[in-house]
């Protein structure tokens, strides 16, 4: 009875996996249809204690993980962009993938993945991702990392989705770690200090509105 108890739990195990690794691939191929693309992009920081006005940006991609951005003015993105998780996916060699569950997000029934790094001593320490599978979008994700903390992001999709390009990235950022790159700090106006420091937010919002799209143009 006990041994047919773990060839069954075995079995289950094999099937959640496999389940997990076919939502990654719908994903990963759906990101493929992308060989390059160019889009305007308008960036607006909201992090506490920092006063920084909305810029404009021209991003330009190209595989499989080349990218450009020229502002004008000073961006703040976290170190762990919105292309790093695409350049993480596409090496499975890097990670396991486990399916943790479902979950509704924006009223869509999504697939949880977490995703455990094969490099223990990388500087991602866990990453998660939440799949709309009848579209192979992943519609929020969560990536830890060593020096910056947990950044949540949340795609919004709108006329690229079948390409898996979002209208609209939110990232959730961990204040206390969050790192200001150098040479911006002088540039930007840091507000007086709070009277009371409790009501400071603990976590920081990075809102990145994407139109104009040009794919595989070139």
């Amino acid at each position: 009875m006990m041994l047919r108890l773990l060839i069954l739990l075995c079995v289950s195990n094999m099937v959640l996996g496999q389940d997990a690794n076919k939502t990654v691939a719908s994903v990963i191929s759906q990101m493929n249809r992308v060989k390059n693309y160019t889009v305007d992009a308008r960036i607006k920081s909201d992090i506490p204690l920092i006063k920084i006005l909305p810029v404009k940006a021209k991003i330009e991609f190209k595989q499989p993980d080349e990218i450009k951005m020229k502002t004008q003015g000073i961006a703040i993105l976290p170190k762990k962009g919105f292309t790093d998780l695409a350049i993480m996916l596409k090496n499975k060699a890097s990670y396991s993938a486990i399916f943790t569950g479902y979950e509704v997000i924006q009223k869509i029934k999504t697939e949880s993945i977490t995703l455990l790094p094969s490099n223990d001593a990388g500087e991602i320490v866990l990453a998660k991702i939440w799949v709309d599978t009848d579209e192979a979008l992943i519609l929020k994700s969560q990536i830890t990392t060593r020096t910056n903390g947990t950044v949540v992001a949340d795609y919004t999709y709108g006329k690229q989705k079948e390409y898996g390009l979002p209208d609209e990235l939110t990232f959730s950022v961990d204040v206390k770690k969050f790192k200001i790159p150098k040479g911006v700090v002088i540039d930007i106006n840091r507000s007086a200090s709070p009277e009371n420091p409790k009501n400071v937010s603990k976590t920081g919002k990075i809102n990145i509105l994407f139109s104009n799209y040009i794919i595989n143009a070139l």
